[in-house]
């Protein structure tokens, strides 16, 4: 029997997977796992018992990577499992930052009580909420991950010219995407080439403020840009700014910020990129499924802190290592198996950075001595024995 505690209201239909043999709630104590959307776990006192943690969503910032780490407890997000979801609203954001459909909106209702002089009034006043057609623009797409490949090929569908930015395009994701989309090597090609620009890349030191007053100057006038990735990519301040000269003729972003509120030219919307009930479901089954494999096989998929390890079982038990990517530690390991009378039958291994797991699946039982043997080498951070 496993505990998994929740933090936030997860979709029945994902927790629905883990089944018969999980306690599940808001009030578990002791979990072995938790699933959590948006609540900070920041200040959260980790129990000794936790050994992952599923986010229900892309982003993990909500998490204490560090510190998970360090205790060995594996860290799972839910990469594309939103994705179509976003990339939804992103046309929806292409096509509000051309057409001031909002403002036109908001100006007919003002119409009201003038009866049938409505008509001529809507006919007089309509010019003031004119934009472009999107057909025949270029868009350029800063991150071609899950969401950003969905986005390059829909605008391609909507007729529009399309340039991709991506230093780590996998090969997975380059077969995904359309063959009229331009691949470009330089951020600095994608400013100059684009009426559009939308960005879809993690947070990191490397990305945050990327979109901001230098890179701005390198854009076309009239830009528009559109930010439904993460606040701190861009500099609000900068953009604000090129908004009011005319620069940068809309910003549409997801993520309200005081600063950025009922500013003319700058359309927010209240973090909706994954409010569709689908997205929620599609979140919770990916989460559900990767605690569950995890917790009964030692499978990790989609962790943010450890590499991919997931391989069928074929022994007696499995033995699962957390530890830190240094030579020779998985010679000591092995070694400290076989001291103890067992018999390995199959070993994977892989690092991410500074950290690395080992499933080793052995011909026999595994007792509490041999896993102690493990746990007391240096550099190892977490044992688990799974029969």
């Amino acid at each position: 029997m496993y505990n998994v505690k929740t933090l936030n209201k997860i979709s029945s239909v994902g927790l629905s997977r883990l089944g018969e043999n999980y306690t599940v709630g808001d009030d578990v104590q002791n979990p072995e796992a938790v699933l959590v959307r948006s609540a900070s776990m920041h200040d959260m006192e980790l129990p000794e018992s936790l050994l992952a943690i599923a986010r229900a969503g892309a982003g993990v910032n909500n998490i204490p990577l560090d510190k998970c780490a360090e205790k060995g407890i594996v860290v799972f997000n839910t990469p594309g499992a939103n994705a179509n979801a976003v990339k939804e609203l992103v046309v929806t954001a292409l096509l509000l930052s051309s057409r001031d459909v909002i403002g036109g909106v908001e100006w007919a209702k003002t119409l009201k009580g003038n009866g049938d002089a409505v008509g001529k009034m809507v006919e007089k006043g309509k010019s003031q909420f004119v934009g472009p057609e999107i057909k025949g623009k270029t868009l350029g797409v800063v991150g071609l991950g899950a969401i950003g490949i969905l986005v390059a090929n829909a605008a391609v569908a909507l007729g529009m010219e399309v340039i991709g930015y991506d230093p780590f395009l996998s090969v997975d994701n380059a077969l995904r995407i359309s063959h009229k989309v331009k691949h470009v090597v330089t951020l600095d090609e994608v400013f100059a080439a684009s009426d559009y620009i939308t960005v879809h890349v993690p947070l990191t030191p490397e990305t945050k403020g990327v979109i901001n007053a230098e890179n701005i100057a390198k854009m076309k006038d009239g830009v528009r840009i559109i930010n439904y990735s993460r606040a701190d990519l861009v500099v609000s301040a900068d953009v604000i700014e090129a908004v009011k000269s005319g620069k940068v003729a809309n910003y549409t972003t997801d993520f309200a910020t005081d600063d950025i509120l009922d500013v003319k030219g700058i359309i927010v919307t209240p973090h909706l990129g994954a409010s569709t009930p689908e997205s929620e479901d599609n979140c919770a089954k990916m989460a559900a499924d990767e605690i569950k494999d995890y917790l009964e096989n030692g499978n990790i998929k989609n962790s943010v802190i450890l590499p991919t390890v997931s391989v069928p079982r074929t022994g007696a038990a499995r033995v699962c290592v957390i530890h830190r990517n240094v030579p020779n530690i998985l010679t000591t390991v092995t070694a400290a198996l076989s001291e103890t009378g067992n018999n390995i039958e199959s070993l994977d291994s892989k690092s991410k950075k500074d950290y690395a797991y080992t499933i080793l699946d052995t011909a026999n039982a595994v007792d509490a001595a041999a896993a102690d043997k493990i746990a007391a080498i240096d550099g190892v951070i977490r044992v688990r024995v799974i029969d």
